[in-house]
Order: C-alpha cells, then structure tokens, then sequence
C-alpha cells in the first residue's frame, strides 16, 4: 500500500510541473499568431461560417441574404488553386480566363457580380474583415443584387491560403430589381 502512495504523490509531483501552454508573445507584447491549419473535414463548416458572416454584414447594410452555389464554389475552388499554381493573386487564369468565364464553364445559371481574391496566412473571418475595409471588395459583399455566393480556397503546405469568392445573382432577381 506504502508503494501505491508514493506512486501516486510521484504522479501528482509530475502533473503540477505540468503547465498549460501559454502564447509567444512578439516585441509588441501581443501573441505571436499560430498557423491557420485548414483540414478537409472543415470545408463545410469554413465555407457556412464565412456565409453567416457574410449574411449578418449583408443584414446591416439592408441587403437581402446570400445563398451558397455549388456552380460558383467549383470556379472559385479552380480559380484559388490557379493562383497558388501562378504565385500571384489576380483575377485571371493561367489560361487567360476571366472571372466570367471560369463561372460560366462552371455552369453558374445567373451572373457574376464579382470576385474578391486574397493571398495571406489569416483566417476567412480575417480576410473578410479586410476586404469590408475596401470600398471596391466591401461593395461586391454587400451587392443588393446578389443572390449568390462561392467561396473556396487553396492552402499550401507551408500554411499559405489563397482564397476567392464570387458573388453573382440569379437572373430572375437581376430582373425584378431593375
């Protein structure tokens, strides 16, 4: 029995040197920012949260809510992809397509009203906080036109993310909008 508590006040010794990880902090005393890993797992719940998000900024501006199209996830997948692939961001393709032509081969049924493209290490709710702080990117976001969006990324091995999105509208909305 002697035995059994002496391993076990060991044990407990042992677990209060055992400190919860506290964050690096950098020279300005702020934490060191960790690398934003994105599993495969997590592309519906990055792509929903980036929609709520989208819709709640969308709500305060008076605009109507977004919904996710499949047509314009599969061009900005392609489009993210093709920007690792160039190590640039812009909105054209290693095949010279435009942001119209990648969602009309994606068989989209509406039009496109935009793209907003990113290169960065931050997350998605980061990169849309910084494109509501420009007034070209904010206004594709918050479109009253928009009835659709596509959000897809890239992310490369060391942690990289390139990320796009797409707003476009269903036609018959274009039209009674007008």
């Amino acid at each position: 029995m002697s035995r059994f508590i002496a391993i076990l006040i060991v044990a407990l010794i042992g677990l209060t040197a055992c400190e919860a990880p506290t964050d690096r902090l950098g020279p300005d005393g702020k934490p060191l920012p960790r690398l934003y890993r994105i599993h495969a797992r997590d592309e519906a719940k990055i792509q929903y949260r980036m929609l709520d998000s989208i819709n709640a900024l969308r709500a305060a501006a008076g605009s109507n809510p977004v919904s996710l199209n499949a047509n314009l996830n599969a061009a900005a997948a392609t489009h993210a992809r093709d920007m690792h692939v160039q190590n640039r961001p812009w909105h054209f393709g290693s095949d010279g397509s435009s942001p119209l032509d990648r969602v009309s081969r994606s068989g989209y049924q509406g039009v496109m009203l935009g793209e907003n493209i990113s290169e960065t290490y931050e997350t998605e709710l980061e990169t849309l906080s910084a494109w509501m702080e420009q007034s070209d990117t904010r206004d594709i976001i918050l479109d009253p036109k928009a009835t659709d969006i596509g959000f897809a990324w890239y992310q490369e091995d060391n942690g990289k993310l390139w990320w796009t999105l797409l707003i476009g509208a269903q036609t018959t909305s274009i039209a009674l909008n007008q």
